[in-house]
């Protein structure tokens, strides 16, 4: 499953993300990480939420980038939910259509029972038709 929070660059996705993030743990089962493009929010999560800042890692496309949630997911048989802030640029599509790799994370998501909860720089008519339904939120 894929949920959206969509707006422009400063809207205050990412303080929704946290919000949504720290509110889940209180209900999880199991394990809950969080990708961002820093350590930046470090200390604004939880500490039962691993946080991964994926800009350490040598990670140069979208297909690269869907191989290490994949790695993250088979390391974690508990992974109940994903949450990934500043999208394009931690998945590496900024200016790039974001279809395939949102294509991608659903099926991921559906086999191995993984929620993803994704912030994304993009304004609620610049996403795919197919994913219009996904939008939880809309800055």
């Amino acid at each position: 499953m894929v949920e959206l929070i969509v707006g422009k660059k400063g809207k205050g996705k990412t303080k929704v993300l946290l919000d949504k993030v720290n509110g889940a743990i209180k209900d999880a089962n199991g394990s809950i990480v969080y990708l961002d493009k820093s350590t930046k929010h470090m200390y604004e999560l939880n500490n039962k939420v691993r946080l991964i800042d994926v800009s350490v890692y040598p990670i140069k496309n979208a297909d690269e980038f869907v191989g290490f949630v994949c790695g993250i997911i088979s390391q974690d048989h508990d992974l109940e939910q994903v949450y990934l802030d500043s999208f394009l640029t931690t998945a590496k599509l900024e200016g790039l259509d974001v279809t395939s790799t949102l294509e991608q994370l659903t099926t991921v998501g559906e086999k191995f029972n993984v929620k993803f909860i994704i912030s994304m720089s993009l304004d609620k008519e610049d996403i795919p038709a197919a994913f219009q339904d996904k939008i939880v939120t809309a800055l």
